[in-house]
């Protein structure tokens, strides 16, 4: 039995796609085993975010032959499509496969087993409008699954590289949607999350499909208990969207909506599509349907001629929006897109300057949020145990994705449950106890 070892770079896209093809290498009489054993076939699901994540990518491939010679060696996914020529000449790699390529690593590796060279393994992602067909029977979580809806991005915001390397949006039917989802609730996950490149765009090249139709679809799912959405354009949080999402109980009053700047002449050259304005009353919009939801953002300081005008509207605006979870980013050159080329170039002493006020910010905002919850019953859906302080206590999530862990010697995993918030530790966990169901 030939034994494969995978690593996943980049984001929840890539991790979801890893696992499917751990799945199809199982099936297919693979033993599966740690990255970091000798193995036959070594895979890393590469990613090309930034010019730091295509070295990341190098690194592990190179790391992988350096731990069997003899080992076939596969980069795949979006640094492979952005950079395949380059690959196939790295004596460290045996095989590039493509996006929309990862369904057929079985026969790729079969056809380079026997003949020593591949066909087929990559494509024009840019002149495509398939929707690779990958579907998840089992995930490596134990109480929430990730599911990939759609693909690809129309955006082409100037610091991306990611329509480039994924191609055009291609939306998965909603019916191949449901039926994972539905086995994944027979199969005991609780929570689902929808996650894409950009997953607003579902539907876009279907006929009568969109987000809010596959949503209305998903929420009818006997057993399923949460839907979580991934990033969201702030653009399809209309009052039309949000009151009727706010009456399916299983959607949860957590949302991503990415941001990148407060400052309107700094979002124009990221090509954003949207003002500052426009991003606060999509803020309102959720605050006016849910009592008390969570927004996480996105937030990239130093961007090519950001000023110290540019940074305070931006700072001032994190301030004004008041959000869950702020997750900040220095500007990171990445050859290839209009940002790179653009005149103003930030030092990088300065962008950690703006990023050490950003995060500051950010977590008195989490702490205040948190806080509020003290003395207040919560529900959370149980995934470990977690030694606290010393003492052995269940951990998981919240609708509103808080961290919480309950004081309880059971064995709760894969359960939710009711409990009151007696204080947030210092790691930013609500510490609880449990409130009696009867």
């Amino acid at each position: 039995m030939m034994t494969a070892a995978l690593h996943n770079l980049g984001c929840k896209v890539n991790s979801y796609e890893t696992d499917v093809m751990q799945q199809l290498l199982i099936d297919a009489g693979y033993r599966i085993v740690d990255f970091n054993s000798p193995a036959d076939v070594y895979i890393v699901n590469t990613c090309t975010v930034t010019n730091m994540a295509d070295r990341k990518s190098r690194q592990m491939l190179h790391k992988a032959k350096g731990q069997n010679e003899k080992a076939i060696v596969v980069a795949v996914g979006c640094y492979a499509q952005a950079a395949g020529e380059a690959l196939l000449e790295d004596m460290a790699v045996d095989i590039v496969v493509g996006n929309n390529r990862k369904k057929d690593i079985v026969r790729i590796l079969e056809e380079y087993k026997q003949q020593h060279c591949v066909t087929d393994s990559m494509i024009d992602i840019n002149h495509t409008s398939e929707y690779e067909t990958l579907t998840l029977q089992r995930t490596s979580e134990h109480t929430r699954a990730y599911i990939k809806i759609q693909d690809g991005c129309n955006q082409f915001c100037t610091y991306c590289i990611i329509p480039f390397a994924r191609g055009r949006v291609r939306s998965r039917k909603r019916e191949d949607i449901e039926a994972e989802v539905k086995a994944l609730a027979r199969m005991g996950y609780k929570e689902v999350v929808l996650t894409g490149i950009h997953i607003s765009s579902y539907g876009i090249d279907l006929e009568n499909e969109n987000l809010l139709s596959l949503l209305i679809a998903l929420d009818k799912i006997e057993g399923l208990e949460r839907i979580r959405l991934g990033s969201l354009e702030p653009r399809i949080i209309t009052d039309e969207f949000v009151q009727k999402i706010s009456t399916m109980e299983k959607i949860c009053p957590h949302f991503h909506l990415s941001m990148q700047s407060g400052s309107d002449a700094t979002l124009k050259r990221m090509n954003r599509h949207y003002t500052s304005a426009q991003y606060y009353e999509t803020c309102e919009i959720l605050r006016k349907y849910y009592d008390r939801v969570a927004i996480t953002t996105d937030v990239i300081v130093g961007f090519p001629q950001e000023s110290e005008e540019e940074f305070e509207e931006s700072r001032s605006f994190v301030e004004k929006v008041k959000f869950f979870e702020t997750h900040i980013f220095k500007y990171s050159k990445r050859e290839g897109t209009n940002a790179a080329k653009m005149p103003g170039q930030i030092p990088e002493q300065e962008k950690t300057r703006r990023s050490s006020i950003l995060i500051e910010l950010g977590k008195r905002h989490k702490k205040e949020f948190l806080e509020y919850y003290v003395g207040k019953e919560i529900e959370i859906l149980l995934e470990e145990e977690i030694c606290l302080d010393g003492k052995k206590m269940q951990v998981g999530h919240t609708k509103e994705y808080m961290k919480a862990a309950v004081d309880t010697e059971e064995n709760l995993q894969n359960q939710i449950v009711r409990a009151k918030v007696i204080r947030v530790h210092e790691n930013e966990i609500l510490v609880t106890v449990r409130v009696n169901s009867n």
